[in-house]
């Protein structure tokens, strides 16, 4: 597990509550950083959200790695793409495939502590981060 996960998983645990987390998600949202004015574009827009999400992806390091960076018109959804940018961010394409999204947010007990809306919000922009991995993917095997 990367260190960003680890922490986050820690944190997660130390907190009593999830009142308490969701207070912990929603201050990782508001520390997000904030995209430039050009991205709020329909074309970097998430489908499938309710409210409205923005993401794109820049390499990062090396140039072989993905950074991510995304906002939200809502709070708690902000922490929530913040939460995937601690899980996707600075990882090679292949990574970023492989990643089991899955065993991450059952071990943060994640899903069973949103709403349906926002789980498949949450869904939609993994879907979207992984789209983007994949397509880096096939770009550099061609």
């Amino acid at each position: 597990m990367d260190t960003k996960l680890q922490q986050l998983k820690d944190t997660f645990e130390m907190l009593p509550d999830w009142e308490e987390r969701y207070r912990f998600i929603i201050d990782l949202g508001r520390k997000l950083e904030p995209l430039p004015e050009t991205a709020y574009r329909d074309e970097n827009k998430v489908r499938g959200c309710m409210s409205q999400v923005w993401l794109i992806a820049d390499e990062a390091g090396d140039g072989e790695q993905i950074r991510f960076l995304g906002d939200s018109d809502a709070h708690i959804v902000r922490g929530l793409i913040a939460v995937l940018l601690m899980i996707y961010s600075d990882k090679s394409p292949q990574e970023i495939v492989d990643t089991d999204i899955q065993a991450i947010f059952e071990e943060l007990a994640l899903e069973q502590h949103i709403t349906a809306n926002r789980r498949n919000g949450l869904h939609s922009m993994v879907e979207a981060i992984r789209q983007l991995g994949a397509r880096r993917l096939d770009a550099s095997t061609n």
